[in-house]
């Protein structure tokens, strides 16, 4: 059956769309967007065998695109699992995601890429991109298997969690970049500085007794693997950006002609270190929160656009991995379904204008990728979010449909709710009925 829908106020940063109109759907693809409002094409599609959606007051945006997420499927699936981590994607209005590679095993091999993907394809709600590791059992002592792991499916390779100690390594990883054309996505963090800390180093951390992770721990490693991707002319991406220094040495770097991408996460523009006061293990995070500087830094850093992606880094736990003391409390914040809505909040904060909003959680992180996802150009892939810019709502964890319920963000008043998410054509989630459909 095809599909049209139609009224809504369609933002396609892609193409420079921001406009009333209609969207017509054949066999999953796009085939034609129109400023018009009429319901059918009958040139194409006879109105008896097409659908019509009414998104009448309703905005209609390329399917998100989140680079980075947790989906802990092999051997973490108490925590999540690919289906029902892509089942909260869709809610939060995400049609692709990339997973990385701490699962366990350690997605290191083409044997548990291809896992993976079987898997997403067989029980996944929206297009799943694995991240292979870096180096072996992310070990950071030998490099995994890259070219085997592209070809079984890997769009980027990171440590992420585990960071590259060894320069020369991070070194040849970066050579490989260039030749399989697929970004090293940095988790940077100086090991030896964070020192086993927990939150961000300060007056707070001392005061809460807690150890301490310095922003110079992200810095310092951000600024040597700019200096490695300028050596090598590797591609380079920056994960969860969540210091100014770290926004500032990114900056530099661009204007310096070196290819470097960054992103940042929600929570990294709204919360400060105070969320742990009185050892609030919702808001352990790594790297963790930090200050109001760093806070004003990032959001900068999206509006001048040294920033170009904004991630959820969704990292999902089992309540027993929070409920317990500060320490011994895992790292992680749980954000798919959380991240369009907090994200808006920046636009109606005038902070970001609504294009440069969708831009960055749409097509950037697809072309930092070089997947054809993030549009709605004629002939790509109809995943499309549908999303209701003035819906009020109340974060509620419980009624997260992800297995993990630790967010820091629950009880916060929200605006702009995905109300429908379509892949490939087929509505996998409707506010509405508060169901996931496989199809209409």
């Amino acid at each position: 059956m095809d599909l049209i829908i139609k009224n809504g106020h369609i933002v396609d940063p892609s193409q420079g769309i921001d406009f009333i109109g209609c969207v017509h759907i054949k066999n999953g693809l796009i085939i034609r967007i129109e400023k018009a409002v009429s319901a059918v094409m009958p040139e194409i599609t006879p109105p008896e065998i097409t659908k019509v959606i009414d998104a009448s007051g309703l905005y209609i945006f390329p399917g998100l695109f989140d680079m980075h997420t947790h989906l802990r499927e092999p051997g973490f699936e108490y925590k999540e699992t690919i289906k029902s981590g892509t089942r909260a994607a869709v809610r939060g209005g995400f049609t692709s995601v990339c997973c990385m590679p701490n699962t366990k095993p350690v997605n290191d091999n083409e044997t548990v890429t291809e896992f993976i993907v079987k898997k997403s394809l067989s029980e996944g709600f929206c297009n799943v991109f694995p991240i292979g590791a870096i180096t072996k059992r992310q070990e950071g002592s030998e490099l995994a298997e890259m070219g085997m792991m592209k070809d079984a499916g890997c769009v980027a390779f990171s440590d992420d969690g585990r960071p590259v100690g060894d320069s020369l390594l991070m070194r040849r990883a970066l050579e490989y970049s260039k030749v399989f054309s697929s970004p090293i996505i940095s988790h940077a963090e100086d090991l030896s500085l964070s020192n086993d800390g927990v939150m961000n180093e300060g007056y707070l951390s001392t005061t809460l007794g807690l150890r301490g992770i310095p922003a110079a721990s992200e810095v310092i490693a951000i600024k040597r693997d700019i200096e490695l991707a300028a050596l090598t002319g590797g591609r380079l991406h920056i994960a969860h950006v969540s210091t100014a220094g770290g926004v500032r040495a990114i900056r530099e770097a661009k204007r310096d002609g070196i290819a470097v991408t960054a992103e940042t996460c929600p929570h990294y523009f709204h919360l400060t270190e105070a969320e742990a006061v009185g050892y609030n293990t919702a808001a352990k995070v790594n790297p963790p929160l930090r200050t109001i500087k760093d806070v004003e830094a990032v959001r900068q850093g999206l509006i001048d656009g040294t920033i170009d992606v904004i991630a959820t880094d969704h990292a999902p736990h089992h309540r027993d991995d929070k409920i317990c003391e500060f320490d011994g409390a895992a790292f992680g914040i749980s954000g798919l379904e959380t991240a369009f809505s907090l994200s808006f909040a920046l636009v109606k904060e005038g902070v970001l204008p609504l294009n440069e909003l969708i831009e960055k959680m749409t097509i950037r992180p697809s072309q930092i990728l070089k997947l054809n996802k993030g549009t709605l150009k004629d002939g790509a892939d109809a995943d499309i979010v549908i999303v209701d810019l003035n819906k009020d709502f109340i974060i509620d964890p419980e009624q997260f449909v992800s297995k993990g319920k630790n967010t820091p963000f629950g009880g916060r008043r929200l605006s702009g709710l995905p109300v429908m998410t379509l892949c490939k054509g087929m509505v996998k989630y409707h506010f509405n009925n508060s169901i996931i459909m496989d199809g209409i």
